[in-house]
């Protein structure tokens, strides 16, 4: 099972790179689209659900239970939980948090495209988000993981996009789940490299808080809605020829 997850998860990260529309401009813009883990072929993160009414276990939703599991409701967990997206056997269970009042077939139903654009060293990330939590607290993150994904995995290196303090990083959706977030921060965002893979993803707060620098504690408040793989600089610049 994990030989296969590491399968599917390199076939995701090639699909998504050939989803990304590399437009042509001298400033090297790009068009990138958001996609959940289970759309990418992952173990879904950071939302779990309780296979059997009343035990208070919650477990996280494998690929291959997608379908069985749309209509189910939503859990935090009890704990913050790291993040594993190979390991089978860290699916779960793990003690119940609060409900998120939503099925997984809700969750799964949010969408988000981001334009990026480097300008004479400045980074420019314009995002457009449907379907989120409504109401809600969002951030938004530059991350890196090995290429392809170590196992065990070794996780990730999570950093807030635009100021190291993670002011920059912070937005909020309307009563619909909706949110346009832009900003412009000093240095570009680092692209995939040959053994790291960059990744920009949103995470739902669902206390409200944020937590500057960190994500915050992963499952119990922190929870990563979507995400989109950045494409590698070589194929960027050749885009723009």
């Amino acid at each position: 099972m994990k030989n296969t997850l590491l399968k599917l998860i390199g076939m995701a990260i090639v699909a998504l790179f050939f989803s990304l529309n590399l437009i042509a401009q001298n400033n090297q813009k790009i068009e990138l689209v958001f996609v959940d883990h289970l759309t990418a072929g992952m173990i879904e993160q950071d939302v779990y659900i309780e296979k059997v009414e009343g035990s208070c276990e919650v477990y996280r939703v494998l690929p291959q239970d997608r379908e069985k599991y749309l209509d189910a409701e939503l859990f935090t967990t009890a704990e913050a939980i790291s993040h594993d997206p190979i390991s089978v056997e860290k699916a779960g269970p793990y003690k119940k948090g609060e409900s998120f009042g939503m099925t997984l077939r809700e969750w799964l139903s949010a969408k988000g495209k981001v334009d990026y654009v480097c300008e004479d060293g400045w980074g420019v990330v314009e995002a457009d988000f449907q379907n989120l939590m409504p109401n809600a607290t969002y951030t938004m993150w530059h991350a890196f993981l090995a290429k392809p994904p170590a196992a065990p995995f070794t996780g990730f290196l999570d950093l807030p996009i635009g100021d190291r303090d993670g002011s920059q990083s912070v937005f909020t959706t309307d009563e619909n789940g909706n949110a346009k977030f832009k900003i412009r921060f000093e240095t570009c965002l680092q692209m995939t490299e040959r053994q790291i893979a960059a990744v920009l993803a949103i995470a739902y707060h669902s206390d409200g808080k944020t937590y500057g620098v960190l994500p915050g504690p992963f499952g119990k408040a922190t929870h990563v809605q979507l995400f989109t793989m950045l494409p590698e600089e070589k194929d960027v610049t050749q885009a723009s020829k």
